[in-house]
């Protein structure tokens, strides 16, 4: 799917579904919040979320006393929703309006968090160049945390082709730039029952020479 059309898609999503609707609705992202406690990410660290949209990271990510936090989508609706959400809070946010594939960061982050935007780059060029502003922007010491549907997980999301991963494939896609920490895989029940495997994996920076 070509850029223009991935956004119109995806805005049409957010101005037609209300949040429970949609099926990666999460309250509570257990996971994500759960690889935060496990690298002790102190709350003055430099944190992007992306295709965060509207989704509820952000929200506990300002309960916990994080200060500096950057949501990147597609989708300016959803970026909108969840500024709506959060009312006086959403000024202590950075709002992104731009493609995971094109994006290029002006800041580097100690923590990147991608919940279901990456396996939506199904085209090897588009990977490779994420994959690149990955690695020039991410601090040497920051962490990498990559949550996509698994190979026992659902081949399409709204109605669009993803690329599934297993925890070699994922980290084979990324060896030459990040050493893996750990995978697991989760099962993500969806407002309509449906369960969604995912897996996510964890990643340093490699040291270079």
């Amino acid at each position: 799917m070509e850029q223009p059309d991935r956004k119109k898609h995806w805005e049409n999503i957010y101005q037609t579904k209300d949040l429970k609707d949609v099926s990666w609705y999460q309250p509570t992202p257990t996971t994500s919040l759960d690889f935060l406690k496990e690298f002790n990410i102190p709350t003055n660290a430099k944190i992007i979320d992306i295709g965060g949209g509207d989704s509820f990271l952000v929200d506990h990510l300002l309960d916990l006393g994080y200060t500096d936090i950057t949501v990147l989508d597609i989708s300016a609706s959803s970026l909108d929703r969840a500024k709506q959400r959060l009312g006086d809070r959403e000024t202590k946010v950075k709002w992104i309006v731009a493609d995971a594939a094109t994006f290029k960061p002006i800041e580097q982050y100690d923590f990147w968090h991608d919940r279901a935007a990456f396996h939506f780059l199904t085209d090897d060029q588009e990977i490779t160049n994420y994959i690149d502003t990955i690695q020039n922007s991410i601090k040497p010491t920051g962490v990498l945390v990559i949550g996509t549907f698994s190979e026992q997980g659902p081949k399409k999301c709204s109605g669009i082709e993803i690329k599934q991963y297993s925890e070699t494939t994922m980290t084979d896609r990324l060896k030459k730039i990040f050493a893996k920490v750990k995978c697991i895989t989760v099962d993500h029940k969806t407002p309509s029952d449906a369960i969604q495997n995912f897996i996510f994996c964890s990643f340093k920076k490699l040291a270079t020479r």
